[in-house]
Formats: C-alpha cells, structure tokens, sequence
C-alpha cells in the first residue's frame, strides 16, 4: 500500500479493525472550520463529496457513523440526511458523554468506537475511543492525544482517509476497490 496507508503500525491495524461506530466532529473536521454567513444572517458549510462517500462506504459495510458537534446547524442536518447518517447530535457541550450513551444504546463498547476532531472539545471523547484520529489541521494538543493523524485536512477529505484505513484494517478495502471497476 502507498500513499496515505502506507506504512501503518499493527497497534492502528488492530484498533481500526475493532471498529463499529466512527464518530466525527464537524466544524473543522468534516468541513474546513471556516464559519460563513450570508447577509440574511444563515450559515452555510462546505462538505467534501470525497468525505461524504467515505461515510456512505462505512456504513455499507456494516460501520455506524454518528455525528457529534457543539454547534448547531440546518446545514449538517441537511448533509446527514443526504448520507443517511441517523446518529446526528448537535448542540452537545459534553461530547464524552454524547458518545458514552451512543455506545450504550447501539451496545458497543468504547474500543469499538473510533473519534475524529480537531481541537480541545473533541479530546474527552477521543479519550473514550479506542480509536482516536486528529485531522492534518488539529491543533497540537490534539495531535498529542491521537492514535493516528490524517494526512488531509478538515473539509478536505480526511473523513475520506479514516474511512479508507477501516476499511483496510477490516479487510474490506479490496472488495470496495472491485465494486468501483
């Protein structure tokens, strides 16, 4: 393998292979963390069409995706239906514990959950994940928490990059690189 999953250690190997929630953040990691307001006041978000069939991949092969964010947005309800992600929770001040109940009710366990994000309101719940992954713009203290970084930034196709490594750890990546054929 090269590129992006080239050279992966067997302890990233074993925890992406665990994997059966991949839970992200929004602003700055599945878009690029810029805010952007119209002159009527709505906020808009730019989503990477990369990113989000990452996201359709994973939950093809059995990985529920959640997402997690402390803000609140029409725009990321309207991405989420697209995708047809059901676990989508904004406004959440205690991301931890957002995730902690959403591993209790899909009875998962915290190694088998995996976080994505990018600053300081994302570390408690990378601390519960087994799997936790920095995008290529996280702020350092993040990057110093992770299990792995993304070699993309937010918005830019690091979800793209996460889903790809779960795919390879569990196998699956060969059988989705012949259905695109």
């Amino acid at each position: 393998m090269t590129g992006y999953l080239a050279d992966l250690s067997s302890d990233l190997l074993a925890r992406a292979a665990r994997i059966r929630l991949a839970a992200f953040d929004v602003d700055g990691t599945l878009t690029d963390g810029r805010l952007h307001y119209g002159e009527d006041g709505r906020e808009t978000k730019i989503f990477h069409v990369h990113d989000g069939l990452g996201l359709k991949r994973l939950q093809a092969n059995g990985i529920e995706v959640a997402i997690v964010t402390a803000r609140i947005s029409h725009a990321v309800t309207l991405r989420a239906e697209e995708l047809g992600i059901a676990h989508v929770y904004q406004g959440q001040g205690d991301k931890r514990t957002c995730l902690g109940d959403l591993l209790d009710a899909l009875h998962l366990q915290p190694e088998q959950a995996a976080f994505v994000g990018d600053d300081l309101p994302d570390l408690p719940p990378m601390g519960l994940a087994g799997l936790a992954v920095a995008t290529a713009n996280a702020h350092p203290w993040v990057v110093e928490r992770a299990h792995w970084q993304t070699s993309r930034r937010g918005g830019e196709g690091a979800a793209r990059e996460v889903s790809d490594l779960l795919l390879l750890a569990q196998g699956k990546a060969d059988a989705e690189r012949e259905r695109w054929r």
